[in-house]
């Protein structure tokens, strides 16, 4: 980007967690950037690029706030929001209903850098969701860093079942779905609304990090392998068709070939339809880096392969349950060659989770089908992904 900025832009702005977290840092060490903003500057955003604009400098902020401090971080102006520029595309955009996180895992930096949870204000939330409506935007993805926690803070009590509810009244918005939502969080009023609702989408983004009681333990995590077991029962029962997905930490510390194995076993069982793993990593600051019996990289990786190559059969599996079904299917791109069409079914989550490759119904591809809804009746798979043609 430095690079960049020689020949096409005037100026260099960095941002975000990392900025907020080794401010002073950073301004030592890169000095091509022209202007570092902390997220607890984030209200004040529009004053300081303005000042680099004016003054073609912008001297560095005094930090007031400790660098491992828990309180919250002021919200920014609700009108930011509703004024804020979409770059996901022309049909789904994303609805922050909070900032921060008060969870407190003991491996995770985040409440250090972005302060405990924080809800937005119903009202606010509500007329964004009109706002992206009225644009055009048919698919609107909630989130926070634990969007079971939305509205404890304010209310007393969790509101995502009803501030969901509330977002599937307005007009024009076709799928509603949510992710980062904790297991303990999950209610039987969120699992009714989601059952009863059909603008929102079947699917649970379930991250659990792990199976084990002493790790969770040893995680700080507020569940257990029982509640999660159950957890995952309830919800196929009431929802047979619910996508399930979730996240794993394979080697964290004092993880042992038991305990590991005895994820294996629950992954096996539990059949997810979507799983993502990540190898333990220190993260500066944490409880966890500082803990005794931290495994080896070789390990860690090796664990990871074993987890992702049992996870990859299952998913394979359950994407050949598919074949000769057809799914309503969004197309958002063309293929790098031009062969095929790239579609998304209401199941998968942009960027992250698999996608759809369409075999175009006539002689070449063409971008008339972009940002349209289409069904796809799918006819083979390929690890991740799904192939099918459209049909009427």
């Amino acid at each position: 980007m430095a690079e960049y900025k020689k020949h096409k832009c005037k100026y260099l702005i960095a941002m975000g967690c990392l900025v907020q977290r080794y401010y002073n840092d950073l301004i030592k060490l890169l000095p091509e950037v022209d202007l570092f903003i902390r997220i607890d500057e984030y209200t004040n955003f529009w004053n300081k690029v303005e000042q680099l604009i004016k003054e073609k400098e912008v001297k560095p902020s005094k930090l007031t706030r400790k660098a491992n401090s828990l309180k919250p971080i002021p919200m920014v102006d609700p009108e930011s929001f509703l004024e804020r520029v979409v770059t996901t595309g022309k049909k789904y955009a994303y609805l922050k209903i909070g900032e921060g996180c008060s969870n407190n895992c003991t491996y995770c930096a985040i409440p250090y850098i972005r302060g405990a949870f924080i809800s937005r204000p119903m009202d606010d939330i509500i007329k964004e969701a009109q706002i992206l409506a009225k644009q055009g935007y048919e698919e609107i993805i909630v989130i926070a860093q634990d969007t079971t926690k939305y509205g404890v803070d304010l209310y007393g009590k969790t509101k995502l079942a009803e501030i969901l509810h509330k977002i599937s009244e307005i007009k024009g918005i076709k799928w509603i779905r949510f992710l980062y939502s904790y297991p303990e969080g999950i209610t039987n009023e969120l699992i009714q609304e989601v059952k009863n609702n059909p603008k929102i989408i079947k699917y649970f983004d379930i991250p659990i990090q792990h199976i084990s009681n002493d790790l969770l333990k040893r995680m700080n995590r507020k569940t257990s392998k029982e509640n999660i077991e159950k957890l995952i029962k309830n919800i196929r029962k009431d929802i047979p068709d619910a996508i399930l997905r979730t996240s794993i930490i394979v080697g964290f510390p004092g993880e042992t070939k038991e305990q590991f194995e005895e994820l294996l076993e629950f992954i096996e069982t539990a059949k997810f339809d979507k799983l993502g793993a990540f190898t333990y990593s220190k993260e500066e600051g944490t409880p966890a880096a500082k803990m005794p019996n931290q495994i080896h990289g070789n390990t860690k990786k090796s664990r990871y392969n074993k987890l992702m190559e049992k996870q990859q059969k299952i998913s394979k599996q359950k994407l050949e349950d598919k074949i000769g079904k057809t799914i309503e299917t969004l197309i958002e791109d063309v293929s790098f060659d031009g062969k095929y069409l790239i579609g998304r079914t209401k199941n998968d989550v942009p960027e992250i989770d698999g996608i759809v490759y369409i075999k175009a119904p006539f002689e070449g591809v063409t971008n008339d089908y972009i940002n349209t809804f289409v069904k796809c009746k799918i006819e083979n798979v390929n690890n991740y992904d799904l192939i099918g043609k459209i049909v009427k």
